[in-house]
């Protein structure tokens, strides 16, 4: 590990575009500032986790054999942008599925299990690190956990009228504005950039 702190990341709808329980790496297309992001953190050597609800393994829609071949595959994309994805943390689970996964768990977001996981499994620190995600629930786990919280996308147009444990640190664009609040202090030095995304180089 570089020592930096870690960054936990939402998959869909923050590192790639959201396709609902797509696990198919053909289909797969990084998410609006998700490129230049990586390649930001991955230059100020931040370890990277992945933390993300994949219900669709619950529902019958894919399984965990297909997350490992999307983790191999994300690990990769990654890398070619200097990026360090230390783990993949995935939640098959949802009490309404349709086979073995279908259980009450401890890590569906917005619990903090896959956080709690990553810790255990891949030795990362969370003193410090963050958490980067597109919906409240993100933003709930990692708060849950004691990291500091970044919410991306539209959600963070209501993300100042969100109950105080769902509320995010920063609400910003997407992962490039995320990023730069992580790398550089962004919320002292451009506070306009901070709350509203705008003025971000893409």
């Amino acid at each position: 590990m570089s020592g930096r702190p870690v960054v936990f990341l939402d998959k869909d709808g923050t590192v790639v575009e959201d396709l609902p329980y797509n696990v198919d790496p053909r289909r797969v297309r990084l998410a609006a500032g998700a490129r230049q992001g990586l390649r930001l953190l991955g230059a100020a050597r931040h370890p990277l986790v992945i933390a993300s609800n994949q219900s669709g393994v619950a529902r019958g829609y894919a399984t965990i054999a297909d997350l490992d071949r999307l983790a191999a595959f994300l690990h990769e994309e990654f890398a070619a942008l200097g990026a360090d994805l230390v783990g993949a943390m995935w939640c098959p689970h949802l009490p309404e599925g349709v086979n073995e996964y279908a259980v009450e768990c401890a890590c569906r977001k917005p619990l903090p299990g896959l956080i709690d996981r990553a810790v255990q499994e891949l030795g990362v620190d969370p003193t410090g690190g963050w958490f980067v995600g597109d919906t409240w629930m993100d933003v709930a786990a990692g708060k849950a956990a004691g990291l500091r919280t970044i919410l991306v996308g539209q959600e963070r147009v209501t993300a100042a009228d969100l109950p105080e444990d769902r509320r995010p640190d920063h609400a910003v664009a997407d992962l490039l504005d995320a990023a730069m609040i992580i790398v550089s202090d962004l919320i002292a030095e451009r506070p306009e950039a901070a709350a509203t995304g705008s003025g971000a180089a893409r």
